[in-house]
C-alpha cells in the first residue's frame, strides 16, 4: 500500500497552471540526479526546448545572414576598357655599304744625322712592328687581345692597351719602339725556364756572373707588368703567372730569395717586381711576398738613409745598390702596401741619396769624391722619392745633358745599358727639351740595334733580343729586359711614381754638400 504522500509519476502534471508546473521543473533540477524529480525535470526541459530549438536557431542563421550582407561594400563603378591599334612597324632602312676609314700609321720620327751617329745603323736592323701592333690610340677602357678582366686604372691606368699607344705617341715614341717591345716580350716568353724563371745563360746567351736567377726573372716580369700584362692576358698570362709563382715559391721563410749572388742585388730586384705584380693583380699570396721582401729593405736601411750590399744594415753608401732598393720601396708604397716602417724609410732615403751628391754628379761610394755615370741612378731616386726639384736633382741632370750620350758603338763607361736604364727615366720625368733630345738618341739606337729572328717564336711569330755591347755582363736576358723597360717608359713611370710638377721643394736651395744650387736646366 502507498503512502499518502506517495504519487504517481503521471499525477505530476494534474490540475497544475502553467506557472505551477514550471515551478515543479524548477524544483526538481534542484534535487539529486538520482532522484525521480531530477529526471522528471530534465526530460520536460528536453521536450520543452526541442520545438523552441527548431524555431530559434533558423531565426539567428537568418538574422546573421542579413547582418552580413548589409556590411558589404557598394558595386564600384565599372571601368572603361579601351582597345587600341597597335603601331605599325616603320620599315627598317637599307644598310648602306660601309665605307672603310684609312687609317695612317703613325711611323717613328725620322733620325736626324747630326743628332744621333751614323753608326748606329747595324746589320740587325728590325724592319719594323709586328703585324698585330697598332699604335692609333683606342678609348681608356678598351680591351685589345687581351681577355683580362681587369681595366686598369689610377696608378696602372696608362698600362691599358688604348693608352699605351696614346701615350707612346704623345711622349715620342712610335710604331718602332712598340714593336721593339713586342719582339721582346715574345724572345722571352719563348725562352722561360720551363720552372717559369730566366737565368743569365737563358736564350743561349753566354751568360755572367751576375745578376743571380730571381734577379733575371725580377726584370723579365717587370716588362710584362710594364706592358700591362697579367696572369689573364692572351698572349702573356701563363708566362707571367708562372714568373709571379716561381717567386712566390722561391721566397725563403724570413723573406729573401736564393741563389743570391755575391752581393744580393737578387733581392731589391726580386722583390721590385712582387711589389708591383700586387699592385697589378692584388692577389693575397702575392702580397704576403711583397710585405716580407719589402720588410728585409726596410729593415737592411742603415742610419745615413741608404744601403749597402746584402741589405746588411752596415754603414757603407753604395748608390748602385740603393738605386736598385729604393725603386723597390717606391712600388710597395704605390701598391698600397702597408708594412711597418715604409714611409719612414723612405724619407730617410732622400737625406741619403742628398748626402751622396758630388760637384754635379753622385758618387758611386760615400767616400768617392767624384760622381760620374751614378748621376743617372741618383736623379732617378730623387725623383721617384719626390725631389725631382731639389738641387741636388738639377745638379745631377745638368751633368747627364753634358756628358750622357747613347751610341751603340761607343759606350758610355763600363755599363753603358745600365747607366742608360737610369738615365731614360730621369730624362722622362723631367720632360720638354731636355728628354726630347735623348728621346732622339735612345729610342732609335735600340730599335735598330735589336737582334730579330724571323718567325722562331713560339707561336711562330718573330722576336727579338739584345746581345749587349756591354763586357761587364754578356746576359741576353739581362740586356733584353733593360732595354724593353726603357722602350716602355713612355706609358710605364706615369701612373706609378709623382709627376714633378707635384712637389714642393724650394728650388734655389743649396746641394746637400754644400756646392752651388742654382743649375740653368729646363725643368
Amino acid at each position: 500500500m502507498l503512502d499518502e504522500n506517495t504519487y504517481n509519476i503521471s499525477d505530476l502534471f494534474d490540475e497544475l497552471s502553467f506557472t505551477e508546473k514550471w515551478q515543479r521543473v524548477f524544483d526538481g533540477l534542484n534535487q539529486p540526479k538520482d532522484t525521480g524529480e531530477y529526471k522528471w525535470s530534465y526530460l520536460q526541459v528536453v521536450r520543452l526546448w526541442a520545438p523552441a530549438a527548431g524555431i530559434v536557431v533558423p531565426s539567428l542563421a537568418v538574422l546573421c545572414i542579413v547582418i552580413a550582407s548589409s556590411m558589404v561594400p557598394p558595386e564600384r563603378d565599372p571601368v572603361e576598357v579601351m582597345m587600341m591599334e597597335p603601331d605599325k612597324i616603320k620599315e627598317l632602312e637599307e644598310i648602306k655599304e660601309v665605307i672603310e676609314e684609312k687609317i695612317e700609321i703613325v711611323e717613328m720620327e725620322d733620325v736626324v744625322p747630326s743628332e744621333v751617329p751614323s753608326e748606329v745603323a747595324g746589320p740587325n736592323i728590325t724592319p719594323g712592328p709586328p703585324e698585330d701592333f697598332s699604335p692609333i690610340p683606342q678609348p681608356l677602357d678598351s680591351v685589345a687581345i687581351v681577355k683580362s678582366p681587369l681595366i686598369f686604372k689610377g696608378i696602372y691606368g696608362s698600362r691599358n692597351p688604348g693608352m699605351r699607344g696614346k701615350l707612346t705617341g704623345g711622349g715620342g715614341g712610335g710604331a718602332g719602339t712598340e714593336g721593339a717591345v713586342l719582339l721582346a716580350l715574345r724572345w722571352l716568353k719563348k725562352y722561360q725556364e720551363t720552372d717559369g724563371s730566366w737565368n743569365t745563360k737563358s736564350g743561349n746567351g753566354p751568360g755572367d756572373h751576375y745578376p743571380s736567377t730571381p734577379a733575371m726573372t725580377g726584370l723579365a716580369l717587370l716588362t710584362y707588368l710594364a706592358h700591362g700584362e697579367t696572369p689573364m692576358s692572351e698572349e702573356f698570362g701563363s708566362t707571367v703567372e708562372r714568373a709571379i709563382r716561381w717567386l712566390v715559391e722561391q721566397q725563403e721563410a724570413d723573406g729573401r730569395f736564393p741563389k743570391r749572388d755575391n752581393h744580393d742585388y737578387s733581392h731589391p730586384i726580386a722583390a721590385y717586381a712582387i711589389c708591383e705584380a700586387f699592385g697589378m693583380t692584388q692577389v693575397p699570396m702575392i702580397k704576403d711576398a711583397a710585405v716580407k721582401a719589402t720588410d728585409i729593405i726596410i729593415k737592411g736601411q742603415h742610419g745615413g738613409g741608404i744601403w749597402n750590399y746584402n741589405c746588411n744594415g752596415e754603414d757603407r753608401n753604395d748608390m748602385s745598390y740603393s738605386g736598385w732598393c729604393i725603386q723597390a720601396l717606391k712600388a710597395a708604397k704605390m701598391a698600397g702596401l702597408e708594412v711597418a716602417g715604409l714611409d719612414q724609410a723612405l724619407d730617410k732615403a732622400v737625406a741619403g741619396t742628398r748626402a751622396m751628391y758630388r760637384n754635379g754628379a753622385f758618387a758611386y761610394e760615400m767616400k768617392d769624391g767624384n760622381g760620374g755615370n751614378l748621376a743617372s741612378v741618383g736623379v732617378l731616386c730623387l725623383q721617384l722619392l719626390g725631389q725631382g726639384k731639389s738641387a741636388e736633382a738639377r745638379g745631377g741632370m745638368d751633368w747627364l745633358n753634358q756628358n750622357a750620350t747613347c751610341n751603340w758603338n761607343q759606350k758610355w763607361g763600363s755599363e753603358p745599358i745600365y747607366y742608360w736604364y737610369y738615365a731614360t727615366q730621369a730624362k722622362f720625368h723631367v720632360g720638354g727639351d731636355v728628354w726630347n733630345a735623348w728621346n732622339r738618341q735612345f729610342s732609335p739606337t735600340l730599335v735598330k740595334n735589336q737582334t730579330v729572328v724571323k718567325g722562331a717564336g713560339i707561336d711562330g711569330k718573330d722576336i727579338g733580343y739584345w746581345t749587349g755591347l756591354d763586357g761587364h755582363c754578356k746576359s741576353y736576358v739581362y740586356n733584353t729586359t733593360l732595354c724593353t723597360l726603357m722602350l716602355e717608359v713612355y706609358y710605364r713611370y706615369l701612373p706609378t711614381f709623382k709627376p714633378p710638377e707635384e712637389e714642393a721643394v724650394d728650388e734655389n736651395a743649396a746641394p746637400a754638400n754644400g756646392a752651388a744650387g742654382d743649375v740653368k736646366i729646363n725643368i
